[in-house]
């Protein structure tokens, strides 16, 4: 095997292994936080789904306002 193609495969592997021990990371950590919170975990959990849903909808809302505005401007020219 050509030393490139070798260098390549081993990038691509070490590439793997990172990712795979970023999220064996997260994972643990995740595993310890609900080990602190306990029963309030399901409620920090909730809280911070809704926080994210809320901020992705205000910014689909966003977007959408953009769009009409856009093809609106466009429709006068």
């Amino acid at each position: 095997m050509s030393k490139p193609i070798r260098t390549l495969i081993n990038g691509v592997i070490m590439k793997t292994f990172l990712q795979f021990a970023v999220m064996l990371a997260a994972v643990v950590a995740a595993i310890v936080i609900g080990v602190i919170v306990g029963n309030y975990g399901a409620w920090y959990f909730s809280w911070i789904v809704g926080t994210i849903m809320i901020v992705l909808f205000s910014a689909a809302g966003g977007v959408l306002l953009d769009t009409q505005e856009y093809e609106r401007s466009a429709a006068r020219r």
